[in-house]
């Protein structure tokens, strides 16, 4: 019986060990079937700037040949987000020429950015911008788990935050990648949207204008307020991201509280829900203006250092016209976004009195200003698509900067000494200039002069209204001859120019001689200062020093440039763009 015994336990442990060594077998098959997900690191092209990427931190893939100075960077160390993120990456000795990759972070706007040459990459200064971003190589921890808990994760390829990222717009995003190992559910819920918006850099100064006419009635007006609630709550109101303000119309506009009433979403929702409604008719043309006029004043809140968005809500259809209010809106650097609710029936049409008078008044007729709802029921379904596009602030087209707000004319000498293959050479100037800018009717305008003795005006500010055409334009400008009449050709250029300017533009006169006047050019230029046009004077050659400096706006050493040969003409086109946004952002803001 004993040795019994010892044999049943002798196949006990011996089934106990087959069945051990299986399961370890078996773990180790799982281990080898459950692999870490690999992260696709996302390439984009040098002239990819980093406020087209909405995350706040990403990693990216950079090609080669980003040293090109076509890729404009401003800043150094910390560079303002309108520079190429991998022109900064090879400025900063992250990367060299040939590429590679890198881990930007965004981090605040800075009240002046330092241009330096380094790296083979000349940045630019730039006095303040809403955003920056730094990079750095380290790019490896950057997709490695947390190794124990309560470790921070590290960044992931672009768009963390909302999972997408095809092309979108003029944003870039990116696939959100598959939770690692050991990761928690609760770090892959939604975020309240508000939150989204604070970490997306949401910064608008936002104004809605509400329809409080009669025709609207109570319950839709409760709708209306109830909408206004949500997207503040949504925005997540605060001193460091959107502000808000509200103006009711009826017969005439009235603030009800303006952006630096209230400071938070709370107590934006309790002042939205003590508006009453005022009746009257419905004139958004005249509540537009006093928008414009009134509410975006550094006395009301205005940053100045973020987008005005004015969010017009009509019920039906305007009893005034708005297209003129809202183009001088729209030249102010107001960004008009129309929402219209139950529109005018194939029957009612006949008394509308402007047709199409949304794409009338918004910035683009792209659909990205204006939202229509079929009815009033269906308008809570706005109040995401709606956040998303105000903090969209690289499409909002009509925001004011040193690139879509200006006049500029260009005073081309065409005299005998210039020669035809010169000629050709300062048109390539002329081109490489305006493609710098952003072209359309309600951004930068682009004309041209022409002058010898005599002045030929080549296209005026209002005939050419995209940037393919303009640059047609400037290709198609025929050589004259002759002799070189610079003052007269100053007079001739404020006249047929600058008289057609658009008041709220600025006037930037740019003109290219290879010689000295043989007329006096004191006078003109004093007259083109006094009349507010800032004048850059660009010499070649056999230009005069002195007249140069007569001819450009005070500071000359800011507006005048100099070069020997007419090949080095491109030498000057970043001065020039770097001097007309420092100046510009040097502006003080209403």
């Amino acid at each position: 019986m004993g040795i019994a015994v010892l044999t049943m336990k002798a196949s006990v442990i011996e089934m106990f060990l087959v069945l051990l060594v299986t399961g370890i077998h078996s773990n180790k098959e799982m281990t080898k079937k459950i692999k870490r997900p690999k992260f696709t690191v996302p390439q984009i092209n040098c002239d990819v700037r980093a406020g087209k990427i909405i995350n706040p931190e990403f990693i990216v893939k950079c090609p080669a040949g980003c040293q090109d100075p076509r890729y404009h960077v401003y800043g150094t160390d910390v560079y303002a987000s309108y520079s190429s993120v991998c022109g900064a990456a090879v400025h900063s000795g992250v990367l060299d020429n040939s590429g590679g990759k890198i881990l930007v972070r965004k981090v605040a706007g800075q009240s002046g950015y330092k241009g330096s040459y380094s790296n083979g990459v000349q940045s630019l200064s730039l006095p303040r911008w809403r955003e920056s971003f730094v990079v750095s190589g380290e790019t490896t921890k950057a997709y490695q788990s947390p190794s124990a808990p309560g470790t921070t994760a590290q960044p992931v390829p672009l768009m963390q935050a909302l999972g997408t990222t095809a092309v979108e717009g003029t944003h870039t995003t990116l696939p959100k990648p598959p939770p690692s190992a050991g990761s928690t559910t609760s770090s892959l819920r939604p975020q309240p949207a508000g939150q989204r918006s604070q970490e997306l850099g949401c910064k608008v100064d936002l104004s809605f204008l509400i329809d409080g006419s009669a025709s609207i009635g109570k319950r839709r007006f409760r709708i209306q307020k109830q909408f206004l609630a949500d997207v503040a709550q949504a925005l997540d109101i605060g001193p460091a991201g959107p502000l808000m303000g509200i103006v009711q119309y009826g017969d005439n506009p009235v603030t009800q509280f303006n952006l630096k009433t209230h400071m938070n979403s709370r107590d934006v929702k309790t002042a939205i829900e003590k508006i009453t409604q005022r009746g009257g008719l419905s004139n958004v043309g005249r509540a537009i203006s006093f928008v414009t006029q009134n509410f975006f004043s550094k006395s009301n809140g205005n940053r100045g250092s973020a987008p005005n968005v004015a969010v017009v809500m009509v019920d039906g259809w305007p009893t005034d016209k708005v297209e003129e209010a809202s183009r001088f809106a729209r030249e102010s650097g107001i960004n008009i976004f129309f929402i219209t609710m139950e529109g005018a029936s194939e029957n009612e049409k006949q008394y509308v009195l402007e047709p199409n008078f949304a794409n009338k008044a918004v910035c683009r007729t792209n659909g990205f200003y204006s939202l229509s709802v079929q009815n009033w029921f269906s308008l809570h379904k706005t109040v995401q698509p709606l956040v998303k596009r105000v903090c969209d602030t690289d499409r909002l087209a009509c925001s004011k900067t040193c690139l879509n707000s200006a006049d500029i004319g260009f005073i081309i000498d065409g005299s005998s000494s210039v020669g035809t293959g010169n000629f050709r050479t300062v048109l390539q100037f002329v081109a490489n200039l305006s493609k710098e800018f952003e072209i359309s009717d309600t951004d930068t305008r682009i004309g041209a002069v022409q002058y010898t003795y005599e002045q030929r005006l080549e296209f005026g500010f209002d005939v050419y209204s995209t940037k393919p055409d303009v640059l047609n334009a400037i290709k198609r400008v025929g050589y004259w001859s002759g002799g070189t009449s610079t003052g007269a050709a100053i007079n001739y250029a404020l006249e047929q120019l600058f008289k057609k300017s658009k008041p709220n533009k600025r006037k930037l006169m740019i003109l290219i001689t290879d010689g000295r006047s043989y007329d006096d050019v004191r006078i003109p230029a004093m007259v083109a200062h006094h009349e507010g046009v800032i004048t850059y004077a660009i010499g070649v050659a056999w230009a005069a020093q002195d007249e140069l400096e007569v001819i450009a706006t005070h500071p000359a050493r800011d507006h005048a440039f100099f070069v020997d040969e007419f090949d080095h003409l491109y030498q000057v086109v970043p001065k020039v763009i770097q001097n007309i946004c420092t100046e510009f952002n040097s502006q003080p803001r209403n």
